[in-house]
């Protein structure tokens, strides 16, 4: 396997020069899944499928993935120019970074929401890069581990700084996607959806919007200050007061309409957010 070869000065953790491998493989596109994360930086001819979409990395760009995910490059897609850094999870084992890990949410972005760095930004990552080269390259000691996952970290904090600086360049974009969000959510929960499809999931509107589930929740979060399941609860909760407040129903038929399937479910949403269940709040109104 390639990536077995690649991984041969540490057994978990690797740096490589992209445009310097050629892989054997047929004229057919090729699909590609490992037990690895995975962060590249590079320049392409051709395409590469990554999640919904098919993405042209002509200008440059981070792409991140983790262990599982399944990549289809074309046959004809050739890399130009480039790095790559490939370590196991077991590597964060009993580090700090270990139980961070799955707050770097942009490994499970989509090819589409990819980072794009300037020259001075790529060139402090390939300072982290050069440190975690060096650790690799020396003789294993109590040490080394440490001060790997110690840079694996710094590079993540930098590539994590860049996503939210990017965020904003797009101000335009973004602002976009916060108001077709708003929308779909309102138009969601003042029709018949509700009642007949259940409370939507973050996944729902990331599809609706074309986006990952992960780099929704983060966009609406560096904007709105909420993730999109708190947005989705705000609303289904408002939603709640009103009915409670200016309608005759009872409870329980409050909770069908609100794509509740238990009674229970519906008083304790309610009052988690609210304080009180939803027979006191009708009451005090």
């Amino acid at each position: 396997m390639l990536l077995h070869r690649m991984l041969r000065r540490h057994p978990l953790i690797t740096v490589v020069d992209l445009a310097s491998v050629t892989p054997n493989r047929d004229a057919h596109a090729v699909f590609y899944r490992s037990d690895l994360y995975v962060i590249m930086c590079k320049q392409f001819e051709g395409t590469l499928k990554y999640g919904r979409s098919y993405y042209d990395f002509e200008e440059g760009s981070l792409m991140f993935t983790a262990p599982g995910q399944v990549v289809l490059s074309d046959p004809e897609l050739k890399v130009t120019e480039g790095w790559g850094l490939f370590f196991h999870p077991d590597l964060l084992a009993g580090t700090p970074l270990g139980s961070s890990i799955h707050d770097y949410t942009f490994f499970q972005y989509d090819s589409n929401e990819a980072l794009h760095v300037s020259e001075e930004e790529n060139a402090i990552l390939l300072d982290c890069l050069a440190k975690i080269q060096r650790e690799c390259s020396q003789n294993i000691d109590h040490l080394t581990a440490t001060l790997i996952a110690d840079n694996l970290q710094l590079l993540l904090n930098y590539c994590m700084r860049y996503y939210k600086r990017q965020f904003y360049t797009r101000e335009k974009t973004s602002n976009d996607v916060v108001k077709s969000f708003e929308g779909l959510l309102l138009s969601y929960l003042s029709g018949e959806a509700l009642r007949e499809s259940g409370i939507p999931d973050v996944k729902y509107f990331a599809s609706q919007l074309h986006l990952s589930p992960n780099y929704l929740s983060d966009l609406l979060s560096r904007f709105t200050g909420k993730t999109t399941q708190e947005h989705i609860h705000l609303q289904l909760t408002e939603k709640a007061k009103v009915l409670l407040a200016g309608s005759d129903r009872t409870v329980g038929e409050i909770a069908f309409l609100l794509g509740f399937e238990h009674l229970s479910h519906f008083s304790k949403f309610f009052k988690n957010r609210t304080g009180l269940s939803p027979k006191d709040y009708r009451s005090v109104q």
